[in-house]
C-alpha cells in the first residue's frame, strides 16, 4: 500500500470514527497475515471498547457502516469484513491497486525511498578489523551487513556516514611487529623459535620479504618505504599495519563495500582524548581503586540509565599493568562520534560483543555528564551477528593457506563472487548461525537465491525482447504511466500487485528494526509472485489492452527488482 493510500484510509478511519463518537484514536493498518483475509487490516475496534463501552464486535459493525457510507469508500476499497472479534478486514478497490503500477514506472529508483528521517545523521561502524591479518567471515558478514543496512538507511532520510575504525594500537600490533621481524630473520637464513601465539600465516612471510626488498606501500596516501633493518621496530610496525591495511581494503572492495571515513585507534591516545574519557569518569564519582586496579562501577546505572541495559558487576578500566582495558578507548571513540554531530550510532560486531554493551553505555554516560554532552541513554545502538560455516562439497572448509587459521573474505568472494557472497550473508537474521553452502551459491538453479532472483530480472527483459521481435508496439515507460490499467484483475496479477505494494513498508521496518535480512525475504516473495503470474498468464497476447497492461505490470516488477537487488549490491543482469 502506498503512503498515500495509507494515509487516505487513515482519515477514512478516523472520519468513521468520529461519526461513532470514539473521538481521535490512533489508526493502525496492516497486512492480514492470511492473504485470503485481505489487503488491509485494522483493530482498532478493539482499541475502542473502553470508550464505547461496547463489544468489539458490535463497535467494528459501527465503524464498517460508517465506512461504507463515506463517498470516499468506493474509490479506496472494493469490500471489508468483519471477523473475530472485533477485526476489520478490507480489500483495495482495483483503480487504487493499479495506481501502485503507475507510481512505481513514475518515481523509477527512489520507489521505497521517503524523507522521514531527512536532516538526521548516523554513523554506522563495521568491519573494524586489527590490521594484524586477512579479514576473516565474521568480517565478510558485517561488510556485506553494514553496507546494506547503510543503503537502507539512505532511502528513508538518514545522512549515513560508513566508518571503519582501525585497532592500530595495542598488544596485537606488538605481536605483529614481532612476527615479521622473525618471518624477516628466518628469511634472511637465521635459525628462529617462533613463538606459538605469534601469527602463522604465509601473510607474515611476504609482509617481511618485501619490508627486506625495501618495497614501498602507500596507505591513506602516506608512503612508507621499508630500509630493511628489522632492528627498526617502529618502521617495522608501521609497514607491517599499512601492508595489511592495503589488503584488507582491496579484500572489501572485491566484496563491494567501502567506506566514507576511517578512524584510527591510535589517535585517541596521540589527541588526548583517552586521557580525557577518563579523568571525566573518575570526576563522575563513578569509579574507585581495588587491588591496584581502577575500576568502574557500572552497577551504579540502572536499565534506565542504559538505555534497557544493565551490568552484574563492577568492570576493570586500567590493570595493574598500566594499561587500559579495551573498553576505555571505545568509550572516548564513541564521544568522538556524538561530538562529531551523529545523534545515532549503530555498531555491527560479532555475538561476541554482547556483554560488553553495558559497560560501554555506562562509561559514556558517566564521561558526558562531565563533559556537558546530552548523549542518548541507547548511544550507541547494536547488531549483533554470529558466524557461519562454510561447507564445499558436504565437508566443512575450516582454514585457508594464507591465513594459516581461518577462511577469509577474499577465499569466498574468489569462490562464489561478489553477488552470491553480498546476498548469502546478509539473507540469514544476524543473530542466527547459518551454513554458507559453497556448491548452492553457485549452482544456476531455483534452489539458488540469487540465480533464482537475478533471473526473474532476466525474464522480465527477455519478454520485452520478445514482445519488439513479434512487432508488437511496446509502450514506453512514460506511455505506460498513461495506461487504463483496468484489464489487471486476475488473480496473479493482483497478488503481484500487492507484493510491489509491500516494498516501502519494508524498507521502513528493516531501518527500525536493524534487519536487513527482510530485503532478502522481500525480493525471493516478489520474484515467486512473478514467476507463479508468468506460468499462469499469457503477456504477449493478442489484445493489445490486456498486453501493454501486463507489459506495464511487469515493468513495474522489474523496477522494484532492481531497486531492491542495488539495495542489496547485486546486479541485475538483462540477460542469463
Amino acid at each position: 500500500m502506498l503512503d498515500q493510500q495509507k494515509q487516505e484510509l487513515t482519515e477514512l478511519f478516523q472520519r468513521a470514527l468520529a461519526s461513532i463518537g470514539a473521538g481521535a484514536l490512533p489508526v493502525v493498518l496492516e497486512r492480514p497475515k492470511v492473504a485470503s483475509h485481505g489487503d488491509v487490516a485494522c483493530t482498532v475496534a478493539l482499541q475502542s471498547a473502553k470508550i464505547l463501552h461496547k463489544a468489539p464486535r458490535q463497535i467494528a459493525e459501527m465503524i464498517v457502516s460508517a465506512l461504507r457510507s463515506d463517498p470516499e469508500f468506493p474509490r479506496l476499497l472494493s469490500s471489508v469484513e468483519i471477523a473475530g472479534p472485533g477485526f476489520i478486514n478490507m480489500r483495495l478497490a482495483n483503480s487504487a491497486q493499479q495506481e501502485i503500477i503507475k507510481t512505481i514506472l513514475a518515481q523509477k529508483e527512489k520507489f521505497g525511498t521517503n524523507s522521514s528521517k531527512a536532516g538526521q545523521s548516523v554513523i554506522v561502524e563495521y568491519v573494524s578489523a586489527n590490521p594484524t591479518g586477512p579479514l576473516h567471515l565474521g568480517h565478510a558478514r558485517q561488510g556485506a551487513l553494514g553496507d546494506v543496512l547503510s543503503n537502507i538507511l539512505k532511502t528513508q532520510g538518514w545522512k549515513v556516514t560508513r566508518e571503519y575504525y582501525y585497532n592500530d594500537a595495542g598488544a596485537q600490533i606488538n605481536n605483529l611487529t614481532v612476527s615479521v621481524q622473525l618471518r624477516g630473520r628466518e628469511l634472511l637464513g637465521e635459525k628462529i623459535d617462533f613463538p606459538e601465539k605469534g601469527y602463522h600465516g604465509e601473510y607474515i612471510i611476504d609482509i617481511a620479504r618485501d619490508y627486506l626488498a625495501r618495497r614501498p606501500v602507500t596507505s591513506s596516501g602516506v608512503t612508507i618505504t621499508p630500509d630493511g633493518n628489522l632492528e627498526n621496530e617502529q618502521l617495522v610496525r608501521k609497514y607491517a599495519v599499512a601492508y595489511l591495511r592495503n589488503e584488507q581494503d582491496a579484500d572489501l572492495k572485491k566484496l563491494g563495500v567501502e567506506f566514507d571515513n576511517y578512524y584510527l585507534e591510535s589517535s585517541l591516545y596521540s589527541d588526548g582524548l583517552v586521557k580525557e574519557a577518563v579523568d571525566a569518569i573518575i570526576a563522575s564519582g563513578h569509579t574507585y581503586e581495588k587491588d591496584n586496579a581502577l575500576w568502574l562501577r557500572t552497577t551504579d546505572f540502572s536499565k534506565e540509565d542504559l538505555g534497557g541495559l544493565v551490568d552484574d558487576k563492577d568492570r576493570v578500566m586500567k590493570k595493574q599493568d598500566g594499561f587500559y582495558t579495551y573498553f576505555v578507548p571505545d568509550v572516548a571513540y564513541h564521544l568522538t562520534k556524538f561530538r562529531r554531530g551523529f545523534s545515532r550510532a549503530i555498531n555491527i560486531q560479532g555475538s561476541d560483543h554482547h556483554g560488553t554493551r553495558a559497560r560501554l553505555r555506562a562509561g559514556i554516560q558517566a564521561a558526558s555528564r562531565q563533559l556537558g554532552l546530552n548523549v542518548p541513554k541507547v548511544f550507541p545502538e547494536w547488531l549483533l551477528h554470529k558466524m557461519l560455516l562454510v561447507m564445499k562439497d558436504g565437508k566443512e572448509v575450516k582454514m585457508s593457506k594464507r591465513s594459516g587459521s581461518y577462511v577469509t573474505l577474499s577465499d569466498l568472494v574468489n569462490w562464489v563472487g561478489k553477488d552470491a557472497a553480498r546476498y548469502f550473508l546478509v539473507s540469514r537474521k544476524a543473530d542466527a548461525e547459518f551454513t554458507f553452502d559453497i556448491n548452492l551459491a553457485v549452482s544456476k538453479s531455483d534452489e539458488n537465491p540469487v540465480y533464482y532472483l537475478q533471473y526473474a530480472y532476466a525474464r522480465i527483459c527477455s519478454i520485452f525482447r520478445q514482445a519488439e521481435e513479434k512487432g508488437f508496439s511496446v509502450p514506453s515507460t512514460e506511455e505506460m504511466g498513461r495506461l487504463d490499467l483496468s484489464c489487471l484483475t486476475a488473480k496473479d496479477e493482483i497478488d503481484l500487485i500487492n507484493r510491489l505494494s509491500d516494498y516501502s513498508n519494508t524498507l521502513t521496518s528493516i531501518a527500525e528494526s536493524l534487519s536487513p535480512h527482510l530485503l532478502c525475504f522481500y525480493l525471493r516473495d516478489l520474484a515467486a509472485s512473478f514467476h507463479a503470474f508468468y506460468n499462469a498468464e499469457r503477456v504477449l497476447t493478442e489484445d493489445a489492452v490486456t498486453r501493454n497492461g501486463r507489459l506495464a505490470l511487469l515493468a513495474a516488477v522489474r523496477q522494484v527488482l532492481g531497486n531492491g537487488l542495488s539495495l542489496l549490491g547485486i546486479s541485475a543482469p538483462e540477460k542469463m
